[in-house]
């Protein structure tokens, strides 16, 4: 017990949630249990539409891992639909899209970091940590 209270197990305010928004199974399951394996509730829909959808609902996240490209509603729609909603959660664009006009693309819709595919767990806890930080 005491154990877990050193390593911030038992701490609710250290609680992130986290929303993975892919149309690509693999990319979602690698997502998922790599916030899993942060001790990170998750929750993954497939495209933007439903992203918005669940916020919509209600939900919220301090987290949303987005792809770029999606049917229905892409990263980059999604993005600016959750800022025009007024969400503040910290945006991470994964795509295995690189090149700068694509990237800036993507920012100017209201993202705040962007990895490439495929997402480690060093990625992750960089991006995590900035949560933190901001909270």
């Amino acid at each position: 017990m005491p154990t877990s209270q050193l390593h911030g197990v038992s701490s609710p305010k250290c609680e992130v949630t986290a929303l993975v928004v892919d149309d690509d199974t693999v990319s979602q399951m690698i997502h998922h249990k790599l916030l899993n394996i942060l001790g990170i509730e998750n929750d993954v829909v497939v495209n933007g539409k439903q992203a918005v959808d669940i916020h919509l609902s209600g939900k919220k996240f301090d987290l949303i891992l987005m792809d770029r490209d999606m049917p229905v509603m892409n990263g980059i729609e999604a993005t600016k639909k959750l800022r025009d909603m007024g969400i503040r959660s910290t945006i991470a664009g994964v795509s295995s899209h690189s090149s700068s006009k694509e990237k800036q693309e993507f920012f100017e819709a209201g993202l705040d970091v962007y990895h490439e595919k495929p997402l480690s767990v060093a990625k992750l806890l960089s991006v995590v940590s900035k949560i933190k930080h901001k909270a």
